[in-house]
């Protein structure tokens, strides 16, 4: 049985969900802005430390590897890739990162960033000051256990991917790779079904260790057998409990 896909008007409000900012309350910064309270003297004291709604257009470096830690970054709106070089000149993509998803927390401990963060599309980001923040720790000690919680987010995000890169097949990992996509988006309250994937797919291949034309090929019989639909970057997810099955994941109803 043929399923009917989605209207025009349908297609139009997801696509204008994916670019809508993340709220607030749906940022990984609202963790330590929490503690902060709710009067005005805080909101102040919050206001001193986060420049809100910085613009960066698609391409663009928001910091490099060997560069002081002066911000953490937290994506309103857009995505962005992070990736090390090695000496020969090779690149390793480390993470896709996507709104309310935090930046530049690896950084903490060496107060140098350790990858280069490049922009996938024209993005938006509140910047919250390392220097300032410092401070309001040592005023408030309630935001040192808030940054525990993000940081244990961000440690079981690569132990995830770990396990993704280890001894699992091509079709496992891009399976596990959408779902986990799904799962980041419906956390924030966008759309886990319907998205758009601004990564290319031969970044796609470098993240997963797999060769770009076998992403293609995966996406494609993905498609005919029922589990996607593609158009171009767009991408909906069809049969996600397949999906699921498939990487070996349990899928929330």
């Amino acid at each position: 049985m043929t399923v009917p896909g989605p209207s025009l008007s349908e297609s139009c409000a997801v696509l204008q969900q994916a670019c809508d900012p993340v709220t607030c309350n749906n940022c990984g910064i609202y963790q330590l802005c929490l503690p902060l309270g709710l009067n005005q003297a805080d909101l102040s004291l919050l206001e001193s430390i986060v420049r809100r709604k910085v613009v960066y257009k698609r391409g663009e470096i928001l910091f490099r590897p060997g560069e002081p830690l002066d911000y953490l970054y937290a994506i309103r709106s857009g995505s962005v890739k992070t990736y090390v070089s090695t000496e020969d000149g090779r690149v390793q993509i480390t993470g896709f990162h996507i709104a309310g998803e935090l930046l530049g927390l690896s950084a903490l401990a060496s107060r140098q960033y350790s990858s280069e963060a490049r922009a996938l599309e024209t993005i938006s980001v509140c910047k919250v000051e390392i220097s300032r923040l410092d401070e309001i720790v040592q005023q408030m000690p309630s935001i040192q256990y808030q940054m525990l919680r993000i940081m244990s987010v961000q440690i079981r995000q690569d132990e995830e991917q770990m396990l993704l890169l280890g001894k699992r097949s091509a079709e496992e990992r891009l399976a596990e790779y959408l779902v986990g996509l799904s799962r980041r988006f419906s956390s924030r309250n966008y759309s886990g079904t319907q998205f758009r994937l601004s990564m290319s797919r031969l970044d796609i291949g470098n993240y997963l260790g797999i060769a770009e034309e076998t992403v293609c090929r995966l996406l494609s019989r993905f498609q005919e057998e029922g589990l996607i639909t593609t158009d171009r970057r767009q991408i909906c997810l069809k049969d996600i409990e397949r999906l699921g099955a498939l990487a070996h994941m349990a899928v929330a109803a």
